[in-house]
């Protein structure tokens, strides 16, 4: 079979030869068919680049087996003995060269009467009395209902409610401990989650431990679920779970959850860490870190082997239908008024999960690709991740695992991969051998070329260890680059007397000059890639003309949207997407970026810069002093010139001071002139009073004694005044 496969490689274009590959390892990594002899002797005279050509042809022309440079390919089983029972193998071994692809079955048996572990997750808040109380009777049903099913169950309970800080609770100093006064209940306090009772298979022991719990309250209506799913996934050693079982995770609630992001709105900005932060079975890190992201709590699922079930009441069974897809693994059922379906959920869940066989790859190695495809009992094959249903006890289900090799690129890093059954507790580990260096060594009798040393033909060969090349090839390699930093052919394709020839791949088709552009990797808008208006171009969308937006789905029309009233688009302080204005300026905002509170005043702060960098006497050396001392301004100074109306407006603030403080010198001196016309006025008008006149003024008589008599306090003499009665028009006079 080899001789033949080497026939047809022979029957196809020669890229060994008409590479023109001047090393070994360049030679090698041209495709699986190539190979390169490294005897000295080799053809006497001839050119360094002859020594690469198809594996048969150098054997013809007179290179000696052992000298050729053809590592081989293929999978090799191990020879110890399978630890696993229900997936094999166990671990393998695969060696690759670029371009070649290597295959192996993987078998899957689930087995039946298998060890289960189940642990409720209960949401406690006060929406769910009714619900808790049923759980009383749930221990002892459920495990005759599970002896059908395994021989060895386990059962174990936490409860959660929610981060314990405001808006999620109350703060109010009346309700902090007793959230649920709304319901007439007795709360214990809110918590984030505690883990209650630890896997055991003591029906009585689970019986009570859930008679004594207590409901809780908060006030939001999304409850901090997905903290407490990924805190009862990874404390292992806290719940209990077995290597050899089959874990459950029952979160049973009636209300969506919080998302990663949510918690921001109570100030938490600490990603959470994925890690196990519990401590005296109370989740300390309610407070500090943030609610796990759905593809943060995914892996850990997947990671510790857990399947969940999620049982919820009411419409949010919906919302958590749509999680599935995102969380492999999962099963979700609407659970009746009081729980009443609760046993028979957990059981048809069980015998559902059991049911279906799924495969994902973890430990992804750079340049490998996987392609596996699911042979499954009914004859039908699926990806990997759509896995077999309906899966018997008595089924095998075998995937069919392809592993490929793109380049030789990566240099160290991981060397395995691992092949994990959703679910299960047994995986598949790859070991990966990458064949692409040259074993170059001199051998006892003879020296290996391996490129590295002076050819015949008088060529000059620049070698660093066993990556040589002649001036030639480097001319022709930069002329493969994209730019001069980029790789050859976009790391894409081989670089042959100067030209780009790209790898094909499963994925689409790449092409282009220089291997840069494709059709798979770029955003779809609407089922088509880059919205059917441009080309992929190294992960981007290049539009068409007329075309705008990540996804060229924007008519560049739109820009017409984002023009403010002066003409300018977004007010110099943003960019327009899709007729919509995206302020880059962080400072501004409004549908054309026109409001900016703070602008005027950096261009206070910033005014030197601004006057540097627009003067036009300035040399060029005060130029580059201001690229230099200003660069963070160079940006704002193209599109805006708004720095520049600062004087005027300084000139209307001047005039508006001048005018007001006439305006107030003049009403004081109004205001004066006034007050000093109407004193004026008594003055003159108690002149007039004690000068005029008129008959009640006659009836007064003027004094005409001008004695001052004092008196004591102590003892006032005693005064006697005879005044005799007057005659008229007689003038009174004194006795002194």
């Amino acid at each position: 079979p080899a001789a033949e496969a080497w026939a047809s490689w022979l029957s196809m274009e020669n890229r060994c030869t008409s590479s023109n590959a001047a090393t070994c390892t360049k030679c090698l990594a041209l495709g699986p068919e190539c190979g390169w002899c490294a005897q000295e002797d080799f053809m006497a005279g001839a050119a360094q680049k002859e020594r690469c050509d198809v594996a048969l042809s150098l054997i013809k022309r007179g290179c000696r087996p052992d000298f050729l440079e053809n590592p081989t390919f293929g999978v090799m089983m191990p020879n110890k003995k399978e630890a696993n029972t229900q997936v094999i193998p166990g671990e393998i071994s695969i060696q690759l060269r670029p371009g070649v692809e290597a295959s192996f079955m993987l078998k899957i048996h689930p087995l039946e009467k298998y060890p289960v572990d189940l642990y409720y997750l209960v949401d406690v808040s006060a929406s769910m009395h009714n619900n808790i109380e049923k759980l009383n009777s749930v221990g002892f049903d459920l495990s005759q209902k599970m002896a059908n099913i395994s021989l060895d169950f386990r059962l174990g309970f936490g409860s959660y409610v929610d981060k314990t800080v405001t808006p999620y609770i109350s703060i109010h100093p009346g309700r902090i401990h007793n959230q649920c006064s709304g319901y007439n209940l007795d709360c214990m306090p809110p918590h984030g989650y505690i883990h209650v009772l630890s896997l055991t298979d003591n029906i009585v022991e689970f019986k009570n431990a859930v008679q004594k719990q207590k409901i809780s309250g908060n006030i939001d209506t999304p409850e901090g679920g997905f903290d407490a799913m990924l805190q009862a996934a990874v404390c292992q050693s806290h719940i209990g779970w077995r290597k050899e079982a089959k874990r459950l995770l029952l979160v049973m609630t009636d209300q969506t959850s919080h998302l990663a992001l949510d918690s921001k709105l109570a100030g938490i900005v600490i990603p959470n860490d994925g890690n196990c932060h519990l401590k005296d079975n109370v989740y300390i890190k309610a407070t500090s870190m943030e609610h796990p992201s759905i593809g943060q709590l995914s892996e850990k699922l997947i990671d510790n082997n857990i399947n969940v079930i999620f049982a919820v009441q009411g419409n949010q069974f919906y919302w958590y239908k749509e999680l599935l897809p995102l969380l492999p693994g999962t099963f979700v059922r609407q659970i009746e008024s009081q729980a009443a379906n609760l046993n028979d959920l957990v059981v048809e869940a069980y015998q559902k999960l059991l049911s279906e066989v799924k495969i994902q790859v973890d430990n992804q190695i750079q340049d490998i690709h996987f392609d596996i495809t699911a042979v499954c009992p009914d004859g039908s094959r699926k990806t990997g991740m759509e896995g077999c249903k309906n899966v018997k006890y008595s089924d095998e289900v075998l995937f069919n695992v392809s592993v490929s090799m793109r380049g030789c690129n990566t240099v160290g890093g991981r060397k395995h991969a691992i092949l994990k059954p959703i679910g299960f507790n047994e995986t598949t580990i790859i070991n990966i051998h990458k064949n692409c260096a040259c074993q170059c060594e001199d051998s006892a009798r003879h020296k290996r070329v391996c490129g590295d040393e002076i050819a015949q033909d008088s060529e000059s060969f620049h070698c660093n260890g066993i990556n040589c090349g002649s001036n030639e090839d480097k001319l022709h390699s930069e002329q493969c680059k994209l730019q001069e930093d980029k790789p050859i052919c976009s790391g894409q394709g081989d670089c042959i007397g100067g030209k780009c020839f790209c790898h094909k791949t499963k994925l689409g088709r790449l092409y282009g000059r220089y291997c840069e552009m494709d059709d798979f990797s770029c955003p779809y808008h609407h089922g088509n890639m880059c919205a059917g208006n441009g080309e992929c171009e190294v992960g981007k969308c290049k539009c068409f003309s007329g075309w705008e937006g990540d996804r060229c789905q924007c008519s560049s029309l739109s820009r017409k949207y984002c023009i403010n009233s002066k003409g300018q688009v977004c007010s110099g302080r943003g960019t327009c997407v899709c007729g919509r204005c995206e302020c880059t300026d962080p400072r501004s905002f409004g549908r054309f970026c026109e409001y900016c509170p703070t602008c005027k005043r950096s261009c206070d702060e910033n005014w030197n810069c601004v006057q540097c960098l627009h003067s036009n006497n300035a040399s060029q050396m005060t130029l580059d002093q201001c690229k230099t001392s200003c660069p963070y301004m160079m940006h704002y100074i193209d599109q805006t010139s708004e720095c520049f109306s600062d004087p005027s407006y300084f000139r209307i603030f001047f005039i508006i001071f001048i005018v007001t403080f006439l305006i107030g010198l003049l009403s004081v001196l109004i205001i004066r002139q006034i007050i000093l016309q109407w004193n004026n006025n008594r003055v003159k008008s108690s002149a007039d009073y004690r000068v005029s006149t008129t008959k009640k003024d006659k009836m007064f008589l003027p004094a005409v004694c001008a004695k001052t008599v004092t008196y004591r306090r102590e003892k006032p003499e005693e005064i006697n005044i005879n005044i005799s009665k007057l005659r008229v028009n007689e003038t009174f006079k004194c006795d002194f």
